[in-house]
């Protein structure tokens, strides 16, 4: 019997996201661990790995194949959302990429989020930027995670369609979206240690900025703003 695969840390937590007899498509797949760990797991889960270069995606096919999988998991070879049709999945895992290329896939491929009812994301970077696209296209974020492992520190959001209870406060949006709604309201050691170390970079940035000689003045307002909001959330460990 083959063992079971072995996940890192932070996709083992990004699939304790996807729910029971999923149907769902794993975008930027790489090696296809993340499905073929699901699947085995779960009888029931079906699955599309998607991958655009050429190199994993021959690799995410090996995978499904040494585990027996391929009538539980397709591979499939294309651009962000291109690999899937329009109501063909119900759920949709985007792991392991920046904010900016995980919310320009979303985008891209919006028209093939009909059926969607869930979407986990675990952005290496800018976090923030996918909270704004999720507000403003109807899914709410309903759990969010943080973790580190291997000297790095992982967000990791889902946001479900048609969930009416905002986590949103009115009169913090702003911060909210940059620090997450959630875990703002429950604030690990993981989180105060990633703000931390962001509060000492953006002071490094202002410095920096503050000795040009042309100086963006509302750039620089906009970051001492953001150091003001870390400096709050900070001052509460």
């Amino acid at each position: 019997m083959i063992e079971t695969v072995k996940l890192s840390k932070r996709l083992k937590k990004v699939a304790t996201y996807v729910p029971e007899g999923a149907l769902f498509a794993d975008i930027g797949t790489d090696h296809a661990y993340l499905p073929c760990y699901i699947c085995l797991h779960d009888e029931k889960a079906r699955a599309i790995a998607g991958e655009v270069n050429e190199g994993p995606f021959n690799s995410a096919v090996e995978t499904v194949h040494l585990y027996g999988l391929s009538d539980s998991i397709e591979v499939r070879l294309g651009n962000g959302l291109e690999v899937v049709e329009n109501e063909e999945v119900n759920q949709l895992v985007i792991a392991g990429m920046g904010g900016a290329l995980i919310r320009s896939i979303l985008e891209d491929g919006i028209s093939k989020l009909n059926a969607v009812n869930r979407i986990v994301v675990q952005p290496n970077i800018d976090a923030r930027t996918i909270r704004k696209w999720f507000l403003i296209h109807g899914f709410t974020v309903t759990n969010e995670a943080i973790l580190e492992e291997n000297g790095h520190i992982y967000e990791i959001i889902v946001a479900d369609r048609g969930e009416n209870r905002s986590p949103y406060d009115a009169s913090l949006v702003d911060q909210q979206l940059l620090f997450g709604p959630l875990l703002m309201k429950n604030r690990t050691a993981t989180f105060y240690q990633k703000w931390k170390h962001e509060h000492e970079k953006l002071q490094t940035v202002i410095n920096q900025m503050d000795k040009a000689k042309v100086k963006d003045i509302q750039k620089i307002n906009q970051f001492e703003k953001e150091l003001k909001w870390m400096k709050e959330v900070l001052s509460d460990d």
